[in-house]
């Protein structure tokens, strides 16, 4: 029998596993596709016949402003907790709520239940969908995203991203992952399936600690969902189609950073009155009449100098235009080659001066006027002195 169970395991290695304890042996219903072990059953009494042994009790604090509500919606929570056998009771006094078994209670986990219950009716989740916390398919989950952040104002701004323009953002992550969502205060609520909870908190999570924009979410669960309906990519890693998107770093403002100034235990010297003032400018001694007419005066300065800068405005509209540059650097062009034209008739007239003085002396050479293309041009004679 033992040579037998060996040689099994020779010839099938891959499907033998190792157990650590002697209970621990494969089962007949661990690869039976026709089970599913996501499914939660709905709790049957007769599996527990003799009821609960023990008291267990939970309570929670509300808020004040939740205290009118809450008298109005006790009883159908009360109505609610009776079909489960749950005794609840309502202390305004303490601004309480508190849930225990009885012994009629049969299901071990309403208790857990009720507890969830209480305390999304302190988070201001409506009764009608708090009370859909009793059955057996519906999770809670409370995520704070009060302590994720410090600076106040970034906090505000981005609770109000989750929630989008008219509540679109805060509608699409509903439909998406299937869950009832409440942004209230420092706590998200929200109600659904295990799956979907996690999604959720993942969501927000995120958007808190600006790790990547809700919007962004919601491309990719918009995407997994399409990815779903494929039975072939069921079994494939899906990494590949989904979109990666990379944070860009916006530039921000710097703060002003406010110098200290050294310490001092002295106070700071306590200002001049306007007495002081008067008495130190000689005002506090002038009648009445010259006070007046001291007020007038400055009045009449101070509407002489608007009057100047209105004329001042006014004449500028009548003042002309400066030229161009384009015009100015034409008009220095053409000087600079008027110029140029001048000296070159005056050394034109001068050498026609020359020439008709050589030839009355009788000394003329005509070829030294030439230019010559094989000669170098031969220099300039220096004129003689006054004194020869």
């Amino acid at each position: 029998m033992d040579s037998e169970v060996g040689g099994g395991e020779s010839s099938n290695p891959k499907k033998q596993r190792k157990h650590k304890g002697k209970h621990d042996k494969p089962k007949p219903w661990d690869e039976d596709p026709n089970i599913d072990r996501w499914k939660v059953d709905k709790f049957d009494p007769s599996w527990n016949a003799g009821g609960m042994l023990e008291v267990s009790s939970f309570s929670t604090l509300f808020p004040q402003y939740r205290e009118k509500y809450l008298q109005e919606v006790w009883p159908m929570v009360k109505t609610a907790l009776k079909e489960f056998a749950v005794a609840c009771e309502l202390n305004l006094v303490e601004g309480s709520m508190t849930v225990s078994t009885t012994r009629q209670t049969k299901d071990p986990y309403i208790i857990v239940k009720a507890r969830d219950l209480i305390k999304l009716l302190s988070r201001s989740v409506p009764a009608p969908q708090a009370i859909k916390i009793l059955n057996d398919d519906m999770q809670c989950d409370i995520i704070k995203i009060g302590n994720l952040i410090r600076n106040k104002e970034r906090f505000v701004k981005r609770r109000e991203r989750l929630l989008g323009p008219n509540l679109s953002t805060l509608k699409a992550i509903e439909i998406l992952t299937g869950c009832y969502i409440l942004v209230q205060g420092n706590t998200v609520a929200a109600m659904g399936s295990f799956k979907g909870l996690k999604q959720v908190r993942r969501v927000v999570e995120d958007c808190i600690k600006n790790v990547l924009h809700p919007v962004y979410h919601i491309k990719i669960l918009l995407m997994k969902r399409e990815l779903e309906k494929n039975p072939a990519l069921a079994n494939e890693n899906w990494d590949r189609f989904l979109p990666k998107f990379k944070k860009k770093n916006v530039q921000q403002k710097k703060v002003k950073t406010k110098e200290k100034k050294p310490y001092t235990p002295f106070p700071p010297p306590q200002p001049p009155s306007q007495m002081d003032l008067q008495l130190e400018s000689g005002e506090y001694f002038l009648s009445e009449k010259k006070k007046s007419e001291r007020k007038w005066r400055e009045k009449m300065e101070k509407q002489a100098e608007k009057t100047a800068e209105k004329k001042k405005r006014r004449e500028a509209a009548f003042v002309p235009p400066k030229e161009n540059n384009a015009t100015n650097e034409v008009g220095s062009s053409n000087a600079n080659e008027n110029s140029e034209v001048a000296a070159m008739a005056k050394s034109l007239k001068r050498k026609a001066k020359e020439f008709r003085n050589n030839q009355a002396d009788g000394d003329v050479r005509a070829e030294s006027y030439i230019a010559n293309a094989d000669q170098a041009r031969p220099k300039k004679k220096k004129l003689s002195s006054k004194s020869d």
